[in-house]
């Protein structure tokens, strides 16, 4: 029905930027809110940052100042900008979107996820 299609992860040595990219595809009537999780090993995945399509975002603590979510509503595609990494940031990253479908049900996806990794 719909597919989420990452982009973008890398590695990185800290102090350094690197952005993330999804594109969403399929039976797309529109999107509500998209977002970015995070998931390192042994620990349960954990919401980055997430946007409406007004505009409104929300950060975690942890990367406020650091992250910046944006997204583009005709393409249906959102990013996320890191700058200042640090090494506590390696993690898969998923994109998550919140989808009205053309049947005009909703439903939650996730893409594939992305490894960031950063250097000390």
């Amino acid at each position: 029905q719909v597919q989420l299609v990452e982009s973008g992860g890398g590695l990185v040595q800290a102090g350094g930027s690197l952005r993330l990219s999804c594109a969403a595809s399929g039976s797309i009537r529109s999107i509500n809110r998209m977002g970015w999780y995070r998931q390192a090993p042994g620990k349960s995945r954990e919401l980055v940052a997430d946007i409406t399509s007004g505009g409104w975002s929300n950060y975690a603590d942890s990367v406020k100042g650091r992250f910046t979510i944006s997204r583009d509503n005709a393409k249906n595609t959102v990013y996320l900008q890191m700058n200042n990494l640090k090494p506590e940031d390696t993690s898969v990253y998923y994109c998550n979107a919140d989808v009205l479908l053309m049947t005009r049900s909703t439903s939650f996806f996730w893409g594939q996820g992305t490894q960031v990794t950063v250097s000390s």
